[in-house]
C-alpha cells in the first residue's frame, strides 16, 4: 500500500524558525500527527516478510527491540510514520528490515532514500545494511556523504543500487548532476531528523524534496519533536501518524534534564563545548550573580557567539530590549541573572543553560520552566562541581525531576561537530555557484593546498570567521514554504519581510 503526495513547489522563502513557531502556535503536535491505529498487532520476528525474516536471522538479535516491534507493524501497512525514538534504541533495524520485502533486486534503480545527518551515522547504516543483507551481490546499498572526493560514489552509483544512504548535501549534488535520479523510488527515510535540521541541512532537504516522486512511503525517526522537526513532517509526510517511545511516553510536552560535571576553574570552556555540540536555536544561560553575568557573556562574545545579557540592575525597558532580540533571531542566547525567569515571559526557547546549581531550589523550576512551553520539547542543562552534584539531584528528587548524567563533550568532539556544520556551509555556498565562479576560484586552490600543508593556521582563520558569521545569520535563513508557484524568469521577486529588508539595508 503507498500514499498518493501533492507535493508543491515553492519560492516564497520564510525563516525556519518563525515557520515552526507559526506551526506550535496552530496546533500541539499530537493533533497534527495522531497516535497509530492501536489495534494493530506489534511485530514479531514470526510475523516478518520472508526476506525481513531471513535479516533478522543473520542480525543475531535475540529478539525485536520495542521501537522496532512497534514501528514494523505499521511501516509494512505503507503508513507513513513518524517515531520519536532515543539514539541506540535500534530504529536502524525499525526501517531496514522492512525494506528487504519491499525492495524489488532485478530492478537495479534506487527504491530507497535514506537520509542522515553525519557521515559516521551513514556509514554505521550501510555496514548494517550489508551485515543483514539477505540477498547480498542481488540487493546494492550506495553510500554517499560529502567532505570526500566524489569519483568513488560515482562509480558505485553507476554500478546501480537499490538503497541509496547518505547526507542530503552530497546526495542533492549527485541528483543535481544526473548521476542517479529518484523517479523509481518507493521509501523514504529520514533518520536523525532533529540533528539534520541543527547541522543546517534544511535547504538541502528541501531542494530534495523537488525530486521525488508524488507517490512513495515516508518515514521519519527523531530522537526529540520540537516545532521544526514536526514542519519536516509536515513537508515530507501525508497522513502520518505519530508514535513516540519516549520513557515515559509523551511526545514533545516535556523537557531534557540534563547534567554534566565540570571543573570549577574551566566552566566557561565547558559550557562553548556545549553550545557548539548542542546548537541551540535560542537560549538563555542563567548564572547565579551579576559578575557572572558579565563575565560570560563578555567570554562568550570574545569567543565569537553573538550575545545579550540581562541582570537586575537593567532598566525594565533594556531587559525587555534584550528580550525582543532574542525573540527576533537578533541573538540567539541571553546571559541572565534569575530576573529574566520571574514576570517576563520566553515562551520560545529551546535550551536552558545553567552554569551552576541555583541557590534557592525553587529557583530551578522558574529557570527551567522557560522551555518547553505550550506543548514544545525543551532541554535544560546544568553544569555542577563535585560539591554541587548532590544538591542538584538532591533537588530532582524533590520536585519529582528525572535527571540524566552526561559525560561532557570534549573538545575533539566539540570540532568535530563544528567542522561538520561548517561543511554543509561550504558545500551549500559551491552548490549555488555558477560554472564561471567556479572556474574563477581555480586560481587560489594551489594557494590553498600549499597552505593546508604550510600554513594551516591562515585557513583556519578563514573558517572561523566565516563559520562565526553563519552563526550569526543562522536563525535568519530564508527558507522555503508549502505551495506558491515557482517564479518563473523576468517574473518581479515576492515581497520581502520585514526582518529581509532591514538585513538588506544593513549589507548595504
Amino acid at each position: 500500500m503507498t500514499v498518493a503526495y501533492v507535493t508543491p513547489s515553492f519560492t516564497t522563502s520564510i525563516d525556519l524558525t518563525s515557520r515552526a513557531q507559526q506551526v506550535e502556535r496552530e496546533t500541539v503536535a499530537q493533533s497534527v500527527f495522531p497516535a497509530p491505529d492501536p489495534k494493530v498487532p506489534v511485530a514479531t520476528p514470526g510475523s516478518l516478510g520472508l526476506r525481513a525474516r531471513e535479516a533478522f536471522d543473520r542480525s543475531g538479535w535475540p529478539s525485536l527491540m520495542p521501537v522496532q516491534a512497534r514501528a514494523i507493524s505499521h511501516l509494512v501497512l505503507g503508513k507513513d510514520l513518524i517515531v520519536q525514538s532515543r539514539t541506540g534504541s535500534g530504529k536502524t533495524g525499525a526501517f531496514l528490515l522492512p525494506l528487504f520485502d519491499q525492495m524489488n533486486a532485478r530492478q537495479v534503480v534506487t527504491q530507497a532514500l535514506i537520509l542522515t545527518p553525519t557521515r559516521e551515522l551513514a556509514i554505521q547504516i550501510h555496514d548494517e545494511f550489508q551485515r543483514i543483507n539477505p540477498l547480498p551481490g542481488e540487493l546494492r546499498a550506495g553510500l554517499v556523504y560529502g567532505g570526500v572526493g566524489y569519483s568513488r560514489q560515482i562509480t558505485a552509483l553507476s554500478r546501480g543500487t537499490h538503497i541509496v544512504v547518505g547526507t542530503p548535501g552530497r546526495i542533492l549534488d549527485l541528483l543535481q548532476q544526473k548521476h542517479f535520479n529518484l523517479t523509481g523510488l518507493k521509501v523514504l527515510i529520514l533518520d536523525e531528523a532533529d540533528e539534520m535540521l541543527s547541522m543546517g541541512f534544511y535547504p538541502a532537504m528541501l531542494a530534495i524534496k523537488a525530486h521525488l516522486p508524488p507517490v512513495r512511503q515516508s518515514c521519519m525517526f527523531s530522537a526529540t519533536m520540537p516545532p521544526k522537526v514536526r514542519l519536516l513532517g509536515r513537508e515530507f509526510l501525508h497522513d502520518a501518524c505519530f508514535m513516540s517511545l519516549s520513557k515515559d511516553g509523551i511526545s514533545v510536552d516535556t523537557i531534557d534534564h540534563r547534567y554534566y560535571r565540570a571543573n570549577s576553574m574551566d566552566r566557561e570552556r565547558a559550557l562553548v563545548r556545549l553550545l557548539e555540540v548542542e546548537n541551540p536555536d535560542s537560549a538563555i544561560i542563567f548564572a547565579n550573580t551579576r559578575n557572572d553575568v558579565a563575565f560570560l557573556s563578555e567570554f562568550l562574545q570574545n569567543y565569537g557567539f553573538n550575545v545579550g545579557m540581562i541582570s537586575g540592575q537593567l532598566p525594565q525597558r533594556d531587559r525587555e530590549a534584550a528580550m525582543r532580540r532574542l525573540h527576533n533571531g537578533t541573538i540567539r542566547i541571553l546571559v541572565a541573572t534569575d530576573v529574566a525567569a520571574r514576570g517576563i515571559d520566553i515562551s520560545e526557547l529551546s535550551h536552558v543553560f545553567q552554569y551552576g546549581v541555583p541557590v534557592e531550589d525553587e529557583a530551578y523550576v522558574h529557570r527551567t520552566g522557560r522551555t518547553a512551553r505550550a506543548g514544545r520539547a525543551g532541554v535544560a542543562i546544568t553544569l555542577v562541581t563535585l560539591d554541587d552534584e548532590q544538591r542538584l539531584t538532591a533537588i530532582a528528587r524533590r520536585y519529582g525531576i528525572e535527571m540524566e548524567k552526561r559525560t561532557l563533550p570534549d573538545k575533539e568532539e566539540a570540532a568535530t561537530r563544528v567542522a561538520q556544520r561548517m561543511l554543509v556551509v561550504l558545500e551549500e555556498k559551491m552548490r549555488v555557484k555558477t560554472k564561471l565562479e567556479r572556474e574563477r576560484l581555480q586560481r587560489f586552490v594551489p594557494m590553498v593546498e600549499s597552505w593546508a600543508r604550510e600554513e594551516p593556521e591562515l585557513m583556519a582563520m578563514l573558517v572561523d570567521e566565516l563559520y562565526h558569521a553563519h552563526m550569526e545569520e543562522s536563525t535568519e535563513q530564508d527558507l522555503p514554504e508549502q505551495s506558491p508557484p515557482m517564479q518563473k524568469h523576468g517574473q518581479s521577486s515576492p515581497p520581502r519581510s520585514g526582518r529581509q529588508k532591514r538585513r538588506r539595508r544593513k549589507r548595504r
